[in-house]
């Protein structure tokens, strides 16, 4: 249900980046509109006590707002807060985090540390790609979801990818496309290692010896002397993923350079999709735990926020090698 536009000044910000704004005593949620900005909106879901909409002209400009870098942003579903300065994200997520701790968690932070805050482009190095034919389009899909919708966006790049792997989304493309199961492939997994690129498709059906050439031609064209892609199929569940090229490719592995150490992975298992923010995350938490005795030590940490904090409801506290894991 949609209605006329309305009239409304944007108070904050959700967890989803959506501006709140309070008309006739009910909150709205608007997709796209910014704090202390005057915007008319159209609801697209209304409840007695809120509602869904999406912004449909800006009267009056936050000083929070920029031009987002990507052309898909807005249809695409990967990113929902391009149209904000990128301090002024950190700062959003930091206070959100703050919030969720009080008002759901019941807890109050003692310290709040300075926020870690890495690029704000290319540090997305895990991703989950979905994969369709779409007869429309006259060829196959690669990319996330638009935004509320089942549908595939339009993707030919994607800046949150790191540079190597976003111009790989129109070879992607083209590639399922010319495999005999390219209606049977729905989505491609994504792991960028420190040495190795791995690309995870699933496969609802088995390839055939045509798409083994198709796809080791694939790694062979858009592998380097310094990087490897390295090609993974997933008949089944996660745990039946397994390489088919090449096979003597190096190991699939992160860095955490303050301790010299490098960590091998599974493609399909749990890692920080920001590497760098992962490796400041943990040698903090690291150090907090070398300062105060564990039992000293209830610490809760994000990638915009970390705090030390208090439980009213005497929870269990988590150490900081778990905090960092959490988040």
């Amino acid at each position: 249900m949609t209605q006329a536009s309305v009239v409304a000044h944007v108070e904050s910000l959700d967890h989803e980046g959506r501006g709140i704004a309070r008309v006739d005593g009910k909150a709205v949620f608007i997709d796209g509109a910014l704090p202390y900005e005057t915007v008319t909106y159209q609801s697209y879901r209304i409840k007695k006590s809120y509602e869904n909409a999406d912004v449909a002209d800006v009267l009056k400009e936050s000083f929070l707002r920029t031009k987002p870098s990507c052309p898909h942003f807005g249809v695409c579903g990967g990113c929902s807060m391009q149209h904000v300065e990128f301090s002024a994200q950190v700062a959003i997520k930091q206070r959100v985090l703050e919030d969720d701790l009080r008002h759901i968690g019941r807890v109050r932070a003692e310290v709040v540390m300075p926020p870690i805050a890495g690029a704000a482009w290319g540090y997305r190095h895990r991703a989950r790609l979905s994969a369709r034919h779409v007869a429309k389009k006259d060829g196959v899909l690669v990319g996330f979801h638009e935004k509320r919708s089942s549908f595939i966006a339009d993707m030919s790049e994607c800046h949150i990818l790191p540079s190597h792997i976003s111009v790989l989304i129109v070879p992607l493309r083209q590639l399922i496309a010319r495999l005999s199961i390219y209606n049977r492939m729905p989505q491609v997994e994504i792991a960028v290692g420190a040495e190795l690129d791995v690309l995870v498709f699933r496969n609802m059906d088995d390839i055939t010896e045509a798409d083994f050439a198709l796809l080791r031609a694939f790694s062979d064209t858009h592998s380097t002397p310094q990087r490897t892609v390295q090609i993974w199929l997933q008949p089944k569940g996660p745990d039946s993923c397994y390489p088919i090229y090449p096979l003597d490719a190096p190991r699939l592995t992160y860095l955490l350079r303050d301790f010299d150490v490098e960590m091998p992975y599974y493609p399909t298992e749990f890692t920080q999709v920001n590497p760098e923010i992962n490796n400041v995350m943990v040698s903090r938490a690291l150090r907090l735990r070398i300062r105060r005795p564990a039992s000293a030590l209830p610490t809760c940490s994000a990638a915009s926020a970390t705090s030390h904090c208090r439980s009213r409801a005497a929870a269990p506290p988590c150490t900081a090698w778990k905090a960092a894991r959490r988040w």
